[in-house]
């Protein structure tokens, strides 16, 4: 608890809380993301594309 306060006093308290909702919330992006681009597998999927054209894609977004 005492490095806490060391932490809030050194970096002040919006870092702090930046940091923690950070990686608090960091399993949830990753579960949503995961959501994403299931469905837009799906969506390709059902308007026709291959799956070389939506591996391109979902390529795409994970280097951008």
């Amino acid at each position: 608890m005492e490095e806490l306060f060391k932490l809030i006093a050194n970096y002040g308290f919006p870092m702090v809380v930046a940091g923690y909702l950070l990686v608090r919330l960091e399993p949830t992006i990753r579960e949503l993301q995961k959501s994403i681009t299931s469905l837009t597998i799906v969506v390709a999927r059902q308007s026709g594309m291959e799956m070389d054209e939506i591996n391109d894609i979902i390529n795409y977004k994970k280097v951008n």
